[in-house]
């Protein structure tokens, strides 16, 4: 076997399938839901409950401020959990702090965590906090959630079916122009004018999917509404929507045109030299199969909490493939491996970086 790892950022399902998927450690017949490469949790069974985890590091960006930081690490962490429709019940931390930090920014860190946690009904029920030499940001720890409830109340890929619309919220690239608007205001304020950089600049608090699933989940679940979800985060939309068609075993079909888009996206985008916004890093846009029948009530509740979100496809069968409409021409939908955002990133902060002397 030959690993060939990206450049940068997580690895492909091909390298999944290949190194993790064959060595899960010890099996389990409590297993309900194992690691699948674009299946963003894991479900078990324990004493008749359906209880659901995931894992992730802590992101923290000081750029950001601290409390942007730390609202978008705790919502990376419950975003996951939520797309298997059970409630973030559980949360277990380690932060490897860098020997930078100081003690206000640990509390401001640890108060938008408690905050968050709180306003969604997650208890913190153990962790690890300390500083360390050669600890640095942004990945300074990670974290598992856990999402405790009945067996009939989860989803994943594994419950969709043929003819289950997809929808999809926010639309493209909703992590990388919030973190761009973070972190280069003055750039797209001087390109895009005033008036554009104000919005784009509140598209930072759309970078969370915890509203999304659980006002989708609260019209039905299973064969009353949602059946399986994903957070569009690396790879973008593009990346999301295979790996869901690929968890579930089926084919889809994705009309492009149709999937909602913030103003200011392609402009941002284009202004940072990525080219296709649908395949950029995405956390905050969630993709949803859901039955036919209840589509339009999933995306009226999305609407009534202020979420955008269109129906934007379909689940076919597997041998009609993953397929894209993209100006009226259809083409086959391939993964995007690797993710454009992260070079654009490092070549803005370059730019940006003061010349020596």
């Amino acid at each position: 076997m030959k690993t060939e790892l990206p450049e940068i950022g997580k690895i492909s399902p091909e390298v999944f399938e290949e190194l993790i998927y064959p060595r899960l450690g010890a099996a389990n017949t409590s297993i309900l839901v194992p690691p699948q490469s674009g299946v963003d949790v894991g479900i078990v069974e324990i004493g008749g409950s359906a209880v659901a985890l995931t894992t992730d590091p802590v992101f923290v960006v000081p750029e950001y401020g601290f409390e942007r930081a730390a609202w978008f690490a705790i919502h990376i962490l419950l975003s996951d959990l939520v797309t298997s429709g059970l409630p973030p019940t559980y949360l277990s931390i380690d932060l490897n702090l860098p020997m930078s930090i100081t003690g206000r920014e640990l509390e401001i860190l640890w108060q938008v965590i408690h905050e968050e946690c709180r306003r969604y009904g997650t208890s913190i029920v153990t962790g690890h906090t300390a500083r360390y030499e050669n600890c640095n940001y942004p990945m300074v720890g990670g974290a598992t959630v856990v999402g405790v409830g009945s067996k009939d109340r989860y989803v994943t890929p594994a419950l969709a079916s043929e003819g289950d619309k997809i929808i999809i919220t926010k639309g493209p690239a909703i992590e990388a122009v919030g973190l761009f608007a973070a972190m280069f205001p003055d750039r797209i304020r001087t390109a895009l004018g005033p008036d554009m950089a104000s919005h784009i600049e509140q598209i930072f608090y759309k970078m969370s999917v915890v509203e999304d699933a659980r006002t989708a989940v609260s019209v039905g679940v299973r064969e009353n509404g949602v059946t399986a979800m994903h957070d569009a985060t690396e790879c973008g939309i593009w990346g999301g929507c295979y790996e869901l068609a690929q968890a579930s075993g089926l084919g889809m079909i994705l009309d492009r045109d149709a999937i909602v888009m913030e103003p200011g996206i392609r402009e941002t985008c284009a202004l940072f030299g990525i080219g296709d916004p649908f395949a950029a890093i995405s956390e905050g846009t969630l993709i949803l199969s859901c039955k036919s029948h209840a589509a339009s009530k999933v995306v009226e509740a999305l609407s009534g909490a202020g979420i955008r979100s269109s129906v934007a496809g379909e689940l076919t069968g597997r041998s009609a493939g993953i397929r894209v409409v993209e100006n009226g021409i259809e083409r086959p939908l391939v993964h995007p491996k690797v993710d454009p955002f992260w070079n654009a990133f490092y070549r803005a902060l370059n730019a940006s970086a003061p010349s020596p002397g």
